[in-house]
């Protein structure tokens, strides 16, 4: 399982517990490291692309995503293994494939999120079971603003309308199901406040939703680890 980690902060967190759970060997690139980016998914059941705070196309400061998106574009042309973008990483996925990401656009989300399932959630494999909304983790300031002509829109919240999407078998996810409550208590309070948080409010929700969002987000990277078996 190859996961691409784009920054420090935003580390695969319980992926590695559900990789674990299955029999799955993560293998990290510390792409903000220096350590190469494979040019194919070859050797790996799946790709995941983690978050961070750069925008896609951010290649001056952050000289590997060029290489990330074109590992990506591999994987999603070629369709053998599928591929998961998380935040920054579902921003990649849009905006490879002819989207349009902005930064600092609408406003910002922090903690726990309702998020509505959309139509073309109905039958998609990563979906299958779940309600009309669930709850996720958010931690952006930046969207998509617009998604490529062949993406499927699978969900979407009050202050983003494009949370998930889908282009052949790679999916991106602006929420973060990989973060923790221990991250959450982590955050940095004063940029919470700054983005119009109250950190006591984002902690309490984050806490008081655990068990759920273990529930939810655990099955979906369940279907998702089904497609990498197969």
């Amino acid at each position: 399982m190859l996961i691409i980690e784009n920054d420090p902060g935003s580390g695969p967190g319980r992926l590695l517990d559900w990789l674990d759970d299955r029999g799955f060997v993560p293998v990290v690139v510390r792409a903000w490291a220096d350590e190469p980016i494979p040019d194919r998914p070859d050797g790996h059941v799946a790709l995941i692309l983690l978050g961070g705070p750069m925008l896609p196309d951010a290649d001056t400061a952050s000289p590997w995503l060029k290489a990330e998106r074109e590992l990506l574009r591999t994987t999603t042309e070629e369709g053998r293994v599928p591929a998961l973008g998380i935040c920054l990483g579902a921003q990649l996925l849009a905006h490879t494939f002819g989207g349009e990401v902005l930064g600092k656009y609408g406003l910002p989300e922090k903690g726990v999120t309702e998020l509505s399932l959309l139509p073309g959630a109905e039958d998609d494999p990563l979906l299958a079971g779940l309600p009309s909304t669930v709850r996720g983790i958010e931690s952006h300031q930046d969207q998509i603003t617009r998604l490529p002509a062949d993406a499927v829109l699978l969900m979407s919240s009050e202050r983003c309308p494009h949370q998930m999407l889908r282009i052949g078998r790679s999916w991106g996810v602006q929420f973060h199901p990989e973060v923790t409550v221990d991250r959450v208590r982590r955050w940095n309070q004063d940029t919470l406040r700054s983005w119009g948080f109250s950190p006591e409010v984002v902690i309490a929700e984050a806490e008081q939703h655990e068990a759920e969002l273990e529930q939810t987000w655990s099955g979906l990277f369940g279907r998702f680890l089904d497609l990498a078996a197969d």
